[in-house]
């Protein structure tokens, strides 16, 4: 498995990214990441709509909840768009998380139990077993047509190169 070091910083230190750096023009590799019922979720499962995976390290901090709020409200205007919330938060903490902020268009998932988007897209900070920030916008034929790896983990993603890139899908 690849290791990638300097890519990201998260605390003004450099963290060693985990797993297969994801490219644009790759095939987007399957993953199983668990719903907020604890039931499996594949990339299958999102069917053959345009996909904006939105990754987060925990949906318990300032910035991953303004980026999921955020991406919430934008999947109302998006139309057939399907926005996945990714972190290895546990099932019910995402659960209790989106009945609180009325998160009800983004789908939130767990990759806590084996960390399988995280190592097949190179999001596993290796240093906190947590999800480096960043966001992949798929095709509806699950080609990569961006990602981003946020350089520091407390910054926000580029909202408007996001939406951008999915507009021109839909």
């Amino acid at each position: 498995m690849d290791r990638r070091e300097g890519l990201v910083t998260m605390g003004g230190q450099p963290i060693t990214l985990y797993g297969k750096e994801i490219k644009v023009g790759d095939k987007a590799p399957d993953f199983t990441v668990l719903t907020t019922d604890s039931k499996p979720y594949t990339l299958g499962d999102s069917g053959d709509s345009v996909k904006i995976i939105s990754v987060v390290p925990s949906l318990d901090t300032g910035v991953c909840e303004l980026q999921t709020i955020n991406f919430n409200e934008t999947a109302a205007e998006l139309g057939d768009v399907i926005i996945l919330t990714i972190s290895v938060d546990l099932p019910f903490a995402q659960k209790r998380f989106c009945g609180a902020n009325g998160i009800d268009k983004v789908i939130t998932l767990s990759d806590h139990k084996d960390l399988s988007f995280g190592l097949n897209y190179g999001f596993v900070m290796e240093e906190k077993r947590l999800l480096a920030r960043g966001v992949v916008v798929l095709d509806k034929d699950n080609t990569v047509k961006y990602v981003e790896y946020v350089k520091n983990v407390s910054d926000h993603p580029d909202y408007d190169k996001v939406i951008e890139e999915a507009k021109k899908l839909i």
